[in-house]
């Protein structure tokens, strides 16, 4: 038995290729939208993919599935468990609890694990010529590292009002569920550490049974209210652009995008800023805040640029992209087709920044610390974390505006007024000041090392 774990760092998304090296077969389980990685993953190992099949109906990213499938000519194979409002609504072969198929040596069982979503299955593989037992679970979105998957989103992210308790109480059951299993079978989940699909995922690829079942937090507890209670409460808020994910994933997404963006000039920019499309500047938060474009904004390409450009950015808006170099534009592409965010306008670099600060000057964002920010009196201080954070300590007479809404909650401000804008350690905080100055707030600063670096300090936090 082969098992290869590809993993997006962006998405902190787990793909695997499960192949039976008698056979030269494979499988691939919950791939991404970029295909191709999958495609050259086989390629390189000699395998014939012959299967293609995911978890659930994600919300974190666009799935490629049924464009892998197409494309190698394989059987896709998707749950047909699950309420009717969230059923596939494309051509594939469905799987229910307890059935079963092969590759090639390799038996895969399939079992429902309802609770993260309702038509959740997890994959139960057993290695037959090695024995009877099973060796591992693939499992999705519904065991983690030290965490579970979470059961509102649904809810909170797709709008179906009520649901949140019903699923987390399947949750707990599935859970529930595994005891049958002995406690050497190996888990591997869907997400690591930086997910938005559970609170507190750990960064360990694996894990096993035994252990989660000694150590994971949804296993301690016999009490199926005190569980949804539990699993509920204090869970992130979920990014804004999981609602058009779970659809087009349900609906059945086209494939990603092929080509490469124009080169832009400075006139385009400048063009683009004035109809008001959203001019990206892809650089790090320090890069930017010495200088950048007036009117564009930062999201750095990093573990966290998808979360934000899903949520900040418009699906129906042609995206512009500042960079130093072509890595960062094409990461930034990657990133931006992965969670369906195709209009791509363009890019620009370095030489068109340059273009611009010879003609006039570029602006910079004014960083304080800790200290500094002690010091200062009338100043609104803002507090751009989770809700579940700014519960946990805040400055004293911080205003909170979740990152998220920061745009459409930001208008009651004076665009005079100074801001001081802060959260954990710096970068929401750095992307919130970008955002802020380009809505024509004047007098932003960023407080770098957030609130980590305050109590670093020894300065008082409310609650």
């Amino acid at each position: 038995m082969l098992l290869e774990r590809i993993y997006d760092e962006g998405l902190a998304q787990a793909a695997y290729l499960i192949g039976c090296e008698e056979t030269k077969t494979a499988i691939i389980v919950d791939p991404g939208r970029d295909v191709h990685r999958f495609i050259d993953a086989a390629r390189h190992r000699k395998m014939r993919i012959e299967k293609v099949t995911e978890t659930h109906i994600h919300a974190d990213f666009v799935s490629g599935a049924r464009d892998l499938a197409v494309r190698t000519g394989a059987t896709l194979l998707v749950s047909g468990e699950g309420d009717a409002d969230w059923q596939y609504r494309f051509d594939a072969q469905r799987l229910y609890d307890k059935d079963s198929f092969d590759v090639g040596t390799l038996r895969f069982q399939v079992r429902h694990t309802p609770g993260h979503t309702p038509e959740h299955i997890c994959f139960l593989i057993t290695d037959t010529l090695v024995g009877d037992l099973p060796v591992g679970m693939l499992t999705g979105d519904f065991l983690f590292v030290g965490d579970v998957g979470r059961p509102d989103l649904l809810e909170r992210a797709a709008g179906h009002v009520g649901t949140m308790d019903a699923l987390a109480r399947r949750l707990f059951q599935s859970i529930r569920g595994t005891g049958d299993l002995p406690a050497h079978v190996q888990l591997w989940p869907g997400h690591g550490a930086g997910s938005a699909c559970g609170k507190a995922l750990g960064a360990l690829p694996s894990t096993t049974l035994g252990y989660e079942r000694l150590t994971n937090w949804a296993f301690q507890t016999e009490n199926e209210a005190l569980f949804s209670k539990s699993v509920l409460e204090d869970q992130p808020e979920p990014p804004k652009y999981f609602a058009r994910m779970k659809m087009i994933n349900r609906d059945g997404p086209a494939p990603m995008p092929t080509g490469s963006p124009r080169e832009l000039s400075l006139e385009d920019v400048e063009a683009a800023l004035r109809r008001g499309d959203p001019v990206v500047d892809v650089r790090s938060t320090a890069d930017f805040a010495r200088g950048h474009i007036p009117g564009s904004i930062n999201l750095p390409i990093g573990t966290s640029f998808a979360t934000w450009a899903g949520s900040l950015l418009s699906p129906e808006l042609p995206i512009f992209i500042l960079a130093d170099e072509h890595g960062r534009v094409e990461r930034a592409r990657i990133l931006l087709a992965s969670i369906g965010l195709d209009r791509i306008a363009g890019f620009a670099l370095r030489a068109v920044r340059e273009q611009f600060a010879a003609a006039a000057a570029l602006q910079v964002t004014p960083q304080i610390d800790a200290g500094t920010l002690a010091e200062l009196d009338g100043r609104t201080i803002v507090d751009v974390r989770g809700i579940a954070e700014w519960r946990a300590g805040h400055l004293p007479g911080a205003t909170h505006l979740f990152l998220g809404d920061l745009v459409e909650n930001s208008a009651p401000i004076p665009h005079d007024t100074p801001i001081a804008v802060y959260c954990q350690g710096g970068t929401r905080s750095a992307i919130a000041a970008s955002l802020l100055q380009a809505k024509g707030f004047t007098k932003i600063v960023n407080v770098t090392g957030g609130i980590t670096a305050w109590r670093g300090a020894g300065l008082p936090v409310e609650q």
